[in-house]
């Protein structure tokens, strides 16, 4: 189960992604950050494209929940899906997914890596930032 990662308000996000780089759109005109993405800004409406900016790619943990039951078998349980806040753009909170149950606490420190998932389809995982890179 992929992504579409062609759409034309999130393909930057997923061309960063397969160059390792993690962004995330703003607003030019009042530079909020708007997510999910969407061509204009629907905070100050000023009619400009929003931009997309680079984003450091540490987190803070936001939410977090482990599946135990597994219900796909693209997704073997037990995983845990994981809620981030950037901190770069706390209002933007990405997704993802870590195997297994890990020991997690809401307001920890994550990092950003870069999962292939084949098909030109690569995705931001998270992970505690004391873990080494996967």
């Amino acid at each position: 189960m992929l992504p579409v990662t062609d759409d034309r308000d999130t393909a930057p996000f997923f061309v960063a992604a397969r160059e390792g780089r993690l962004v995330y759109a703003a607003c030019p005109s009042c530079e909020r950050a708007v997510h999910p993405p969407l061509p204009y800004c629907p905070s100050c409406d000023a009619g400009e494209p929003v931009t997309w900016r680079q984003a450091s790619g540490r987190g803070t943990l936001y939410g977090f929940t482990t599946v135990a039951h597994q219900v796909h078998p693209a997704f073997p349980a037990p995983y845990t899906v994981v809620l981030v806040a950037l901190d770069d753009a706390p209002d933007v909170r990405l997704t993802g997914m870590i195997p297994g149950t890990p020991a997690l606490e809401i307001g920890q420190a994550m990092r950003v890596w870069f999962e292939d998932k084949g098909q030109d389809v690569v995705l931001p995982q998270w992970q505690p930032a004391e873990e080494k890179a996967a």
